[in-house]
């Protein structure tokens, strides 16, 4: 049980450290344009997250892909670039049941490469025979599934607060929110290395 609570707490650790916010930034964008009452559509969109999250953990552990570490780290601020960006352009949207499928699918691709992001420090913490991951990273994955419903709850609560004390409609919730991610992430992207290799 203690090494269910290692890697459980690393999998916390993961998604709510400070310094390194790509996550929550990520998890605030796919949430803004929803509340309490879109909980099923809300908690399909961060499980996907988590299996394409999972699923990278998995092939990079078990060396089955391997990648660029500088090009991953360029993508996930454009992963979040192009959530934010998308709820700009369907905030007159009232509908987006036509578009679900897809954009599940679009989150577990980009939970895909947020997980190549962290997967050579998560094969640091395993070491070991490969025989002896499995479990561990489901342990990990339980962690980051428990930190991101945490993260949603606040985004929620705050578009709650917002809305109702405040009085911000839903519509001007999702404008300042969304512009938000992307004030915070365009630099993120502009500082990236990779503008100093090619």
């Amino acid at each position: 049980m203690s090494e269910f609570w290692v890697y459980f707490q690393i999998g916390l650790h993961h998604v709510l450290d400070v310094h390194a916010y790509d996550h929550v930034l990520f998890l605030t964008a796919l949430v803004i344009p929803f509340t309490v009452k879109d909980w099923r559509r809300i908690l399909l969109s961060v499980t996907f997250f988590t299996l394409g999250h999972t699923t990278a953990l998995l092939l990079s552990v078990y060396e089955i892909m391997t990648f660029k570490v500088n090009i991953v780290e360029f993508l996930i601020p454009i992963t979040i670039l192009i959530t934010a960006l998308f709820n700009l352009v369907t905030i007159r949207k009232t509908n987006r049941k036509e578009s679900v499928n897809l954009v599940f699918l679009i989150t577990l691709f980009f939970g895909v490469i947020h997980g190549l992001g962290f997967s050579n420090y998560f094969k640091t913490i395993l070491g070991g025979a490969t025989n002896s991951k499995l479990v561990p990273l489901l342990e990990f994955a339980l962690g980051i599934e428990a930190a991101q419903i945490a993260v949603v709850l606040v985004v929620l609560l705050l578009a709650y607060s917002m809305q109702t004390f405040f009085k911000l409609s839903k519509r001007d919730w999702i404008l300042v929110g969304s512009a938000f991610v992307v004030g915070v992430v365009l630099p993120m992207i502009l500082e990236n290395e990779i503008w100093n290799q090619y």
